[in-house]
């Protein structure tokens, strides 16, 4: 059963047993009740829906800057592994040791030049830096050490090559939207029946009202947008950056 017609079932069901309790309620109700002795149903509703869309919009901005920092940390440990690579191979022949240095470097470059852009307007990795990747990590492994030296070295740059693939798998994981559609769909109607209810309360035209209503409905427009601005966090404004590979790779970026 897809995920909308179970919302819209249990959306109607909700609105369902509630109109009918009231409803049942109201003809229970004799005629010497007095309405003006319970409290203004109008204002306590509107300021529950405030309360839980307020709740509602704190979880999804606090939900989307953290897959925003995860994915910055994600790109961190992916540079900081490659950049172990480059170090670690110091002990190796000079001709072996460039020869990695090399490739790490194309896998570097492509990253920064090429990769993030496709990233940011497609939410998907490049066949061209796997490919890349892939060389880096047969560079490593089919070198059979001569030494004891050059041994102790070898699992290590395996492993770094390992992380710096889990990383990048990682990152292609995270490179698209992380919000839901269902959320976005509670999040746009949640934001037109808050500020709706804004019409129930009789309103004025008062400078100070109209202020209010203004400045209320724009605020609920910048949460949202800071949601969908941080909802690609490689595609938006406040996206994760490039800034480790430049850190640990300025030969390349200078």
């Amino acid at each position: 059963m897809s995920e909308w017609l179970v919302l819209s079932i249990a959306m109607a069901a909700a609105c369902t047993v509630v109109l009918t309790i009231v409803v049942i309620n109201h003809r229970r109700v004799g005629d010497d009740d007095d309405p003006s002795e319970t409290p203004d149903v109008i204002e306590y509703m509107t300021m529950m829906i405030g309360v839980v869309y307020a709740i509602v919009l704190g979880l999804a901005i606090a939900g989307v800057w953290e897959a925003r920092s995860a994915a910055q940390e994600t790109v961190r440990h992916e540079a900081q592994a490659l950049h172990e690579v480059e170090t670690r191979v110091e002990v190796w022949p000079a001709d072996v040791r460039e020869r990695i240095r090399a490739d790490v470097d194309a896998y570097v470059s492509h990253v920064v030049d090429t990769e993030w852009q496709v990233m940011s307007e497609r939410g998907e990795l490049t066949e061209k830096g796997t490919e890349l990747l892939e060389k880096v990590r047969r560079g490593v492994s089919d070198y059979r050490p001569t030494d004891d030296h050059q041994g102790e070295a070898y699992q290590p740059l395996v492993d770094q090559v390992a992380a710096a693939d889990d990383a990048r798998n990682a990152r292609g994981q995270s490179a698209g939207a992380t919000m839901p559609g269902v959320v976005w769909f509670g999040l746009i109607v949640g934001a037109l029946i808050t500020v709706g209810m804004i019409f129930t309360l009789q309103i004025r035209r008062t400078f100070n009202e109209l202020l209010l209503a203004g400045v209320f409905s724009a605020l609920i427009a910048f949460l949202l947008f800071l949601i969908w601005d941080f909802d690609a966090p490689f595609g938006r404004g406040v996206s994760a950056t490039t800034t480790p590979f430049v850190a640990l790779f300025p030969h390349l970026t200078g």
